[in-house]
């Protein structure tokens, strides 16, 4: 596979055996700062993610998630019930860098892979270990799935108005934050690696990464009387901050607009109705509804570029919501480049996004697409003499 020996994780390899998002984002992080990566998938299908789709939309047979999520990285197709396949994965185990997994609690172990297992094969091995709800107490055996943990956190009640209930992410960011959260311990495992000569066992779980999004606020809450948080009813966008905070309609489309004083708004907006609020700071949290009220109206009376035109240049933190095609087709966003187009052998072409990190002032450039089941697996055996 292409190495870029720029990158800081050039030569080191990560044997991955988790599925879905949170295991495999983590991994992918770990390619694009030069790691090579290499996919453990079923000889029967492979990845479950390979049919878990968002639309209606394949390209060479599996889903648009697993493709991006899978760029670049290398599969061996091995049978965990065959013995010999179980064989050659120890083997592989031994001469890598990094495991990860995000099996039900348990099941790893059943099949021999646990860290004490694997330990005694390779105790320079750095373990990624990922559950949905830790590895003890009465959620162990429950789905470890992303809008489940989502429910369980608490995190559904800091989105949306107050009258909509709870309000998920639209995005699976239990899985993304958890596979981030891993990502880090591993290379921190790495690091200690090289000052030890021994590796460690690394976990996390989709409940921890969202309390662990949540430590602001929550701390917030664990320290004023553990009230529960009162989100606005009008226009809301964090539950602990006061007016104008929020996201706003124009004549046109939609603005979000930051912390700024009530009085400062009022004069560039000709707003006199606010002025019964303009001195008193606390009205604009306990008010907030009735502020943000009157804001709106306002607002919507004109278009973003006439609003920005006169809250730009006094400074008021403000900005125009995009939708996809707005941002791409921005200036701000193109100069990122942070969109690739990638390849196989078998012509399939997928447009996706880049690492979101620059080293040394380069981002990595590995243009490969998502593997096949058991694509690799001829050139791995060979190349770890399995």
């Amino acid at each position: 596979m292409p190495t870029d020996r720029r990158l800081p994780l050039n030569g080191i390899t990560v044997v991955d055996m988790s599925q879905f998002l949170s295991g495999p984002y983590c991994s992918l992080r770990l390619l694009d700062l030069g790691a090579r990566v290499i996919k453990v998938e079923r000889p029967d299908g492979g990845d479950l993610s390979r049919r878990l789709y968002l639309s209606d939309t394949e390209i060479g047979g599996d889903s648009t998630i697993f493709h991006a999520i899978n760029r670049g990285k290398e599969s061996i197709a091995i049978d965990l019930k065959d013995p010999a396949d179980l064989a050659t994965l120890r083997a592989l185990l031994a001469q890598a860098d990094v495991m990860i997994q995000n099996f039900r609690p348990g099941v790893i172990e059943r099949l021999g892979l646990g860290y004490d297992e694997v330990r005694k094969i390779n105790p320079r091995l750095v373990y990624g270990s990922i559950t949905g709800y830790g590895t003890e107490g009465p959620w162990v055996k429950r789905p470890g799935q992303d809008l489940l943990a989502q429910a369980r956190s608490g995190v559904m009640w800091l989105n949306g108005d107050e009258s909509q209930g709870p309000v998920p992410f639209g995005l699976a960011v239990a899985d993304m934050l958890a596979g981030a959260a891993l990502c880090q311990g591993l290379l921190a495992g790495l690091v200690g690696r090289g000052v030890t000569g021994q590796g460690t066992h690394v976990e996390t779980s989709l409940l921890e990464a969202l309390v662990d999004l949540q430590f602001e606020v929550l701390t917030t809450h664990l320290n004023d009387g553990r009230r529960i948080p009162r989100r606005s009813d009008v226009r809301s966008a964090h539950a602990y901050l006061s007016a104008p905070y929020g996201v706003y309609p124009t004549a046109d489309s939609f603005i979000a607009i930051a912390m700024t004083p009530i009085g400062r708004l009022a004069d560039l907006l000709d707003l006199p109705a606010l002025n019964p609020y303009r001195d008193d700071s606390a009205s604009w949290f306990k008010k907030r509804d009735e502020i943000k009220t009157i804001i709106a109206a306002r607002l919507a009376t004109d278009t973003v570029a006439h609003w920005r035109a006169i809250l730009e240049p006094a400074d008021i933190w403000c900005a125009e919501v995009l939708d996809w095609p707005q941002l791409l087709d921005s200036d701000g966003f193109k100069v990122l480049n942070m969109l690739q187009t990638v390849t196989r052998d078998d012509d399939v072409t997928i447009e996706t996004t880049k690492s979101p990190l620059r080293i040394g002032g380069h981002r990595s450039d590995n243009r490969a697409a998502a593997p096949r089941i058991g694509e690799h697996s001829t050139t791995i055996r060979k190349d770890f003499n399995l």
